[in-house]
């Protein structure tokens, strides 16, 4: 018998800057950009005004004047996370990190040397202990049952679903629970009259798949407690990377930098595409003599270009430190996570609705039909 344990750090942001600064404990609290700009965290005082992650700022503010407005430092949060990381990495046989929050860790058979939940409590509790943030927990057969829980035992605690007792858990739980509906997907299931996953358990799945598609059958599972999915193990190892080799050997440090910024580019939209965000960026320069030299540096969680490329350009102007030409160079971005626009909401929208439009263009057209200005 399978046994998952979902984790997740509760308003990981808000919890973070209340570690510097106390006094925010109990006040509403807002982490995002300015008035142009969305909530990317908000603390449970707030919520209680309706504000919500990806809520424009503006309207935040309105909803809850009293809101104590904070830019946000995703330095911090990174380094916070993979303190985290670090803790589960040292106990758990093995996890998955799914975002810079939010972790599953897969102990099935931990019951046979001591108790699954006895282990998992004592976990948890360690994390609060040494990073000093509120995490909370779920533990069941499966991801999306554990990941449910979690969110039924915030703000800072646990529950436990035993084996069969999954749909009678699921049952009374609104549809928006289930982790793969949206707002659009909770509309249409409104409009069919669907509003609790009772429903949903009841409904033959033809339905929904005539509806949906194939993603309908997968609602009709969830809905049921069934997901075979597996803990993937985490590792910092995991990158994309882009090298390129010269025609002729080069000295030209203008065309240099602008093919590093090409394959920087490249390499965040496919980020992108795929749902993910880098923690570290490397740079490889390779000199006429074959004489091969690599830098790297941790990053604030991105996807972003504008973000990536300052480091690129950085870290190459550390490497070459020789007149001497440069036969290739290359870029790579490790230590992926599961992510998207949601941490890089502290730019303002108008940026984020900029890269949305770019990589529309480019997936549609072919990834060169528009680049950045070097």
């Amino acid at each position: 018998m399978r046994c998952i344990v979902h984790l997740d750090l509760d308003s990981f942001f808000v919890s973070v800057e209340r570690l510097a600064t106390p006094e925010l404990q109990h006040r509403p609290v807002l982490i995002g950009g300015g008035d142009r700009g969305v909530v990317a965290s908000c603390s449970y005082e707030a919520r209680k005004f309706g504000v919500h992650s990806a809520m424009p700022m503006k309207l935040a503010r309105q909803l809850c004047p009293e809101a104590i407005v904070i830019r946000g430092d995703m330095e911090r949060y990174s380094k916070y996370s993979r303190l985290v990381t670090d803790i589960i990495a040292d106990s758990a046989p093995m996890y998955e990190k799914s975002s810079i929050d939010e972790f599953y860790l897969d102990i099935t058979g931990m019951d046979r040397f001591l108790g699954a939940g006895k282990w998992a409590a004592e976990l948890r509790k360690r994390i609060i202990v040494e990073s000093g943030l509120p995490i909370s927990m779920g533990i069941s057969i499966n991801k999306t049952v554990a990941k449910i829980a979690t969110g039924e035992a915030k703000p800072s605690g646990h529950l436990s679903v035993e084996s069969g007792s999954e749909k009678p858990f699921l049952a009374p739980l609104p549809v928006k629970r289930i982790p793969m509906i949206g707002p659009k997907t909770e509309q249409s299931l409104y409009r069919m009259g669907v509003r609790r996953i009772l429903t949903l358990q009841e409904m033959p799945p033809e339905v929904l798949a005539q509806v949906f598609g194939k993603s309908g059958i997968s609602i009709w599972k969830k809905a049921n407690g069934i997901d075979n999915s597996k803990v993937e193990p985490y590792t910092e190892r995991k990158q994309i990377s882009s090298e390129k080799t010269f025609e002729q050997d080069s000295m030209d440090i203008d065309f240099i930098r602008r093919n590093l910024i090409e394959m920087t580019s490249d390499l965040a939209a496919k980020l992108r595409r795929e749902g993910k965000l880098t923690g570290c960026v490397r740079v490889k320069i390779r000199y006429a003599n074959f004489d091969t030299h690599t830098r790297q540096t941790n990053i604030p969680y991105t996807s972003l270009d504008h973000h990536l490329i300052p480091q690129v350009k950085s870290l190459f102007d550390k490497l070459y430190q020789r007149r001497m030409r440069i036969r290739l160079v290359g870029v790579s971005l490790t230590s992926l996570i599961r992510g998207h626009y949601q941490i890089n909401l502290f730019d303002d929208t108008s940026q984020i609705q900029l890269y949305q439009a770019l990589d529309k263009m480019n997936n549609r057209w072919g990834k060169s039909v528009v680049r950045r200005g070097a």
